[in-house]
């Protein structure tokens, strides 16, 4: 792989080109030929995988089980629950037609007209509807609930404006649905999947959130009510990067979902859905990195350990990876991924830019000197700091780094965040600060619509979430100068 570093944009001259470039040369993802759509390139997707494997292993803890639906929903299910379809009905993909014929010209392909779907397909932007339809042959009585199930697929949501991992036009994801027996049951779950997600955030990725509600006008279509986790980038934006919904009954309505409780009485299934994407990966970039490259958290890095020998001559390499392979074979004991770099065909200043850009936690590099004192340089990505230890005890001392780092990486963004969350009471405040500063504005509202919706154009600041330690406290709208009865998290986002 070619690095040119010169290339970066550096993130205080342009943080959305920054990133861009960050995303590219670090070999993470790259524009497809289809508009909108990414290819996810190998190191990507290696980090996206220990995600997977993370979160897939937390839901199992917490009782839930893998499943797949279809990925072509019929056009008549999306029409049974009113709000689900307006809030998607401009992002979906729909199939028409099941069939391509040749040209009259003999030039290339046409759709046969005679192939022409009795009802329309719509690629799935979501499976609330796909899975409520298949839940009603699974429920019957109270005994077959609840369900807990969550799908690992792909989804489309036909976006006009794209970036890479942040909003594209096909994106991974994981989406929880589950069904239960009581009201109660149902909120218990949203507010447990919710903060399932917030320990993945900071304890995985390092990225401190705030845990909320959103807004009526922010809710997902479809919802009583959406838990959020907001994470604040290192450009003062805020991202979404996880979602729980309580639907009430909903779905079971719009499907006829019924199930006899324990008094032999019908009733309706409560209902929840809760999901996190690839759009995670955008959130580990801009949370952390910097003007070298990527700065990954060990947990979720491929690599945790790069090692570099520093050599003259064939007998000298040798000699190094030699020592290299002992030292690996011991790290890998204690479950760190490492990986030995003895290419010969590119310099080893090369190969230290390569890996910090990359964001692997921890390099080492040995040469013959090193070899003789029985030493050998260490250089941790998150600070750069560069220095001589000795190869005694060495296995143990990074396994303990590694626990540094992830946790330096954690408080760093922490302390970014917090320094970042400003209380505001006034609209000319409110404004100084959303263009001057960023970050999270904490402020009044009056719980309106019509507010939230004006203050939306005025500056495209939205309602974050209104978090759930939110304390009660009477003050004044911003805008509207209405009675309010707490304060809500306001920011620009992407």
């Amino acid at each position: 792989m070619a690095v040119e570093l010169k290339d970066l944009t550096r993130s205080e001259e342009n943080y959305s080109q920054w990133y861009n470039d960050l995303v590219v040369k670090a070999g993470l993802a790259e524009n497809s030929a289809v508009r909108g759509c990414m290819v996810i390139k190998p190191y990507g997707y290696a980090i996206w995988e220990k995600m997977h494997d993370a979160l897939d292993k937390m839901f199992k803890q917490t009782g839930h089980q893998n499943a797949y639906f279809p990925l072509f929903i019929p056009k008549s299910y999306f029409s049974k629950e009113a709000h689900h379809v307006e809030g998607f009905a401009k992002e979906c993909a729909v199939v028409t037609h099941y069939r391509l014929k040749n040209a009259p010209d003999g030039n290339g392909v046409v759709v046969d007209p005679a192939a022409k779907l009795e009802e329309e397909l719509i690629v799935r932007p979501t499976s609330e509807t796909i899975i409520w339809n298949t839940y009603k042959g699974w429920i019957t009585s109270y005994r077959d609930l609840p369900i807990l199930c969550n799908q690992w697929a792909n989804v489309v949501r036909w976006e006009m404006r794209t970036r890479l991992f942040l909003r594209t036009a096909e994106f991974l994801w994981q989406e929880g649905h589950t069904a239960h027996a009581t009201r109660e049951e149902a909120i218990a779950e949203a507010t447990k999947m919710i903060g399932v997600y917030k320990t993945f955030a900071e304890e995985y990725m390092g990225v401190p959130v705030v845990v909320g509600h959103k807004s009526p006008n922010e809710r997902f279509a479809g919802a009583e009510d959406t838990l959020t986790i907001e994470a604040l980038m290192q450009d003062g934006k805020a991202l979404q990067s996880g979602t729980s919904h309580f639907l009430g009954q909903n779905f079971a309505k719009a499907f006829d979902v019924q199930f006899t409780n324990k008094e032999g009485k019908l009733e309706y299934v409560w209902a929840t859905s809760w999901g996190v994407s690839t759009r995670l990966m955008g959130a580990l970039i801009m949370a952390h990195s910097d003007n070298n490259g990527l700065v990954l958290p060990p947990k979720l890095a491929p690599i945790q350990v790069v090692m570099i020998p520093i050599y003259r001559g064939e007998e000298q390499r040798q000699q190094a990876v030699a020592r290299f392979e002992e030292i690996a074979r011991e790290l890998e004991s204690k479950g760190v991924s490492v990986k030995i770099d003895a290419r010969d065909n590119v310099r080893s200043g090369f190969k230290f830019a390569e890996y910090e850009l990359k964001g692997v936690p921890v390099r080492l590099a040995l040469g013959p000197r090193d070899l003789e004192n029985g030493t050998i340089e260490l250089v941790r990505r998150d600070t750069l700091e560069k220095q001589t230890v000795q190869q005694e005890g060495l296995v143990d001392s990074i396994v303990a780094l590694l626990d540094e780092i992830q946790h330096n990486i954690f408080h760093k963004a922490l302390a970014y965040r917090d320094s970042m969350i400003t209380r505001v009471d006034t609209w000319d405040e409110f404004v100084e600060t959303l263009n001057t500063k960023g970050g999270f504005i904490s402020a009044h509202w009056d719980g309106t619509v019509e507010t939230e919706v004006a203050i939306k154009e005025a500056t495209k600041a939205t309602i974050r979430c209104i978090p759930l330690d939110a304390e009660p406290e009477e003050g004044k709208c911003i805008y509207s100068g209405k009675p309010s009865h707490c304060r809500v998290l306001f920011a620009r986002s992407y």
